[in-house]
């Protein structure tokens, strides 16, 4: 078979993840995909209903349910990560001195399926994406990618080394068996240095989540004489990172579809003061003792009035969280978030 880089970013190439049983791997996404369908006849049901009867939510029961299903949201694990931290490779060790090196934990175990055929979130997809980088660019993946967050201003992301002395690292949590808050396990992160093993800061992500909103507005802003600094990346390669590929799937918003490493959910409205689904990107992470999620929210701009605008990009909303607890969902809380900032730019 043949593996390409895309079919890697974007969750398709078949690599499994850290569960090697395919069987159990089928049987969770059947469970999965069996619960969608319950949920969604379900809210068909209860909208049908309200249609027949002429009853519109007010916004305190709309208030309700959505804390009711952000409860139910934190007290159980996430889609993706159900079950996952009681893999044994979640808690490996073993420190590799490069990328290439820790290909050795999968590189020999067989394909869950035909490249391109389905969607399995796989960090050892990103593993082996980081020694690609590795061999095209001549050097270790963490120095490369080290300069790259130093021109992004980034100066306080770093390697999650167990060994360095960090400044202001924060101390991670899980809950034990018996419920009660511990200090997260040991591990060595060496090996998914690209699929979880920086640390960051909030104030890092914004800059991130900037960097890339810029790069996606700068090309329609070229009316203003020439004095706009061209993006760290090109329009169309943000672009191409944000568009949904088929066959695949997102756990933390059914809405959406994964694209080039990030999941996006694109902009949507079927019927006139109905639901309105706005263009976003965003991205969660997990890890022992800690959860995180970065999510950008374009301003949506009129390509009539652009070159009238005093301001320049990047425009929209940032929202980053980073909790130093495991297995929290986030993706919803800073979705929330977004809108309500969102909502008072508009308003101004």
């Amino acid at each position: 078979v043949t593996i390409t880089t895309r079919l890697l970013v974007s969750h398709l190439s078949g690599i499994r993840h850290y569960e090697k049983d395919i069987t159990k791997v089928k049987e969770e996404k059947e469970k999965a995909n069996r619960a969608l369908k319950l949920t969604k006849s379900h809210q068909d049901k209860e909208r049908k209903e309200k249609e027949g009867k002429g009853i519109e939510e007010t916004d305190s029961v709309k208030e309700k349910k959505e804390h009711d299903g952000e409860t139910k949201s934190r007290n159980s694990k996430p889609g993706r990560n159900n079950k996952e931290f009681e893999q044994e490779e979640y808690y490996l060790k073993e420190k590799f001195e490069s990328v290439i090196e820790s290909l050795k934990i999968f590189k020999n175990d067989p394909l869950f399926f035909k490249p391109g055929n389905q969607f399995l979130y796989s960090t050892y997809g990103f593993t082996l994406l980081s020694a690609v980088v590795e061999r095209a660019s001549g050097q270790k993946f963490t120095d490369y990618m080290l300069k790259m967050f130093r021109d992004l201003d980034m100066l306080s992301t770093v390697l999650d080394d167990n060994e360095a002395m960090i400044y202001n690292r924060a101390r991670c949590y899980v809950y034990n068996k018996k419920g009660r808050l511990v200090n997260a396990p040991y591990v060595d992160n060496s090996y998914k240095w690209a699929g979880g093993g920086f640390l960051s800061s909030v104030g890092d992500l914004l800059k991130f989540g900037n960097a890339l909103l810029y790069s996606y507005q700068a090309g329609q802003f070229k009316n203003r004489n020439g004095k706009l600094l061209p993006g760290y990346l090109k329009p169309g390669t943000v672009a191409m990172m944000w568009t949904p590929v088929p066959k695949t799937e997102v756990s933390w918003d059914r809405d959406g579809k994964y694209a080039m490493a990030w999941a996006v959910v694109e902009k949507n409205q079927q019927y006139g003061c109905c639901r309105q689904q706005r263009h976003y990107a965003s991205h969660t992470g997990g890890a022992v003792g800690a959860s995180s999620v970065l999510l950008i929210l374009p301003e949506e701009l009129d390509p009539e009035t652009l070159g009238a605008w005093p301001e320049a990009p990047p425009r929209g909303v940032v929202v980053t969280i980073i909790c130093n607890m495991q297995s929290v969902s986030l993706n919803s809380t800073a979705l929330k978030i977004a809108r309500e900032f969102d909502k008072e730019k508009r308003a101004q």
